[in-house]
């Protein structure tokens, strides 16, 4: 009878965990950084400012003369001004409710659908991002002309909204890529229809990818010169006439518009960030109980 002998249990020392390196700071990619930060905000910074500056005549100097609210209290006061700056938010509110009608449905159908042309569809939506913006404007003066379309307000607004539509496109699509499509055929399982899944489950998702659109589409209108300019015959927006009043020296009202629109687009963008923030771990617990549905 032969008998064994067993050594003593081996126990396995646990593998010591080497820390991360620490990224290394490169004082020269800093200063790139705080460069290119000064270069986008110092001018916005500038105009808000000087907004506030009680300039002695109504021409805008960089010599600072105190704090006054003047300038805002009499936004009116320079003849065209206000009118061309109601124009422009009506060109620019338009657009962007046309161009979410219309990108929206074609943002799905490129994101979610197979069909003939759409390599050749995705290819206009993306040359009409990356085409100049002169060869735009004199390529939509050319179609109106050749159709003796008179220009003014409408071609305006046809224009922006032509070139609205590709952003919001692709604004619409990157979200839909995002996004799978087991709540969607959840809905159709329990008997939605197309036009009811869409309501109740599509579009509460793309919420802050509208908000995202319709903002883009609005900041590029509004802010519209080059193109606006080929197209607006006897209209004039509020680019059109700070342009034209730049010649003769700036009223200092115009830092003052562009304060409430800069004001108001980063509102909007905040409140974007807080729906966004506030979907986020709702679209995370959708996505874990999906997770947890054993497949048939």
């Amino acid at each position: 009878m032969t008998t064994t002998t067993t050594g003593p249990a081996r126990t396995e020392t646990p593998t010591a965990v080497m820390p991360e390196p620490k990224p290394k700071r490169s004082p020269v990619l800093a200063t790139i950084y705080w460069v290119v930060i000064a270069i986008m905000f110092v001018p916005i910074f500038m105009m808000v400012l000087y907004s506030f500056n009680n300039a002695p005549t109504s021409r805008i100097t960089f010599a600072w003369n105190g704090f006054t609210l003047y300038w805002y209290q009499n936004l009116t006061q320079v003849n065209g001004l206000g009118t061309s700056f109601v124009v422009s938010l009506e060109i620019a509110a338009l657009s962007a409710l046309i161009s979410i009608a219309v990108g929206t449905p074609l943002g799905m159908a490129l994101a979610r659908h197979r069909f003939a042309g759409k390599s050749l569809l995705s290819g206009v939506v993306f040359a009409d991002i990356a085409a100049p913006s002169i060869v735009v404007g004199a390529a939509s003066l050319s179609f109106f002309l050749s159709f003796n379309v008179p220009t003014g307000f409408l071609t305006i607004l046809l224009v922006h909204v032509a070139f609205n539509i590709a952003y919001v496109v692709v604004v619409i699509r990157a979200r839909l890529s995002g996004m799978g499509r087991e709540l969607e055929e959840a809905g159709a399982d329990l008997g939605a229809n197309p036009l009811v899944t869409f309501f109740k489950v599509t579009m509460p998702l793309l919420v802050p990818g509208l908000v995202a659109g319709a903002m883009l589409a609005f900041v590029m209108s509004i802010d519209d010169y080059v193109i606006t300019s080929f197209v607006a015959g006897p209209t004039v927006t509020f680019p059109l006439f700070v342009y034209g009043a730049s010649k003769v020296g700036l009223p200092p009202q115009v830092l003052c518009f562009g304060t409430i629109v800069f004001v108001a687009a980063l509102v909007m963008v905040l409140a974007n960030a807080v729906l966004t923030r506030r979907l986020a771990p709702r679209a995370a617990t959708e996505d874990a109980v999906i997770s947890e549905v054993p497949a048939p």
